[in-house]
């Protein structure tokens, strides 16, 4: 089997696949991606090679990247996050910080996290998409955890779960760091 013929099947599996978790019909998908219903039939039955440019306008309508329409993998992807490569999104000079340490779509986006906060030190979180949810697990000192304005004391080795579709503040009050390992689960766009 050619590279090409690969391909058309796996954009034909994969834009099924997430047409159907994103609980899309096919003029659903159609009308939000500006691409013909006669056209993703084609690209569904792997009978047609679409153009780059119809590939990107289904990827933004799923809300995925090219990319994943086009993995066309045998097997279980397994994909490994050097720690070099995690993206350190903020910091302050204190010694602070929040590292996204890997993602991933299934079915919305999944992410997880890295936190350091030094003692005294917080960051607020705007809300979130309702239905997104968050998980922490505290590895050393105490978090202090504001949700809608109701704080909550999270000590080491204890964890917690929320709905962060209202405003969030991580904060520590002790006199020690605190670490945590925090994922972030959103959903799929609909």
């Amino acid at each position: 089997m050619s590279d090409l013929d690969l391909l058309t099947q796996s954009l034909a599996r994969n834009v099924k696949r997430w047409r159907t978790e994103r609980g899309f019909t096919l003029d659903a998908l159609a009308a939000r991606a500006g691409v013909s219903r006669g056209m993703l039939i084609q690209i569904e039955q792997a009978r047609t090679n679409p153009s780059i440019g119809t590939v990107v306008k289904i990827g933004d309508a799923l809300g995925i990247s090219i990319t994943t329409l086009l993995d066309y993998g045998q097997g279980p992807t397994v994909r490994i996050v050097p720690a070099e490569q995690a993206v350190r999104l903020w910091h302050t000079d204190a010694g602070s910080y929040n590292r996204l340490l890997a993602g991933t779509e299934a079915p919305g986006p999944l992410e997880m996290w890295d936190w350091r906060l030094m003692p005294g030190e917080q960051s607020p979180s705007e809300p979130h998409p309702v239905g997104t949810v968050e998980l922490v697990h505290v590895t050393a000192g105490e978090l202090t955890l504001t949700v809608d304005g109701v704080k909550h004391l999270v000590p080491t080795g204890a964890s917690a779960t929320f709905e962060a579709s209202t405003s969030h503040t991580y904060g520590n009050e002790g006199d020690v760091p605190m670490e945590m390992v925090m994922a972030v689960s959103v959903p799929p766009v609909r």
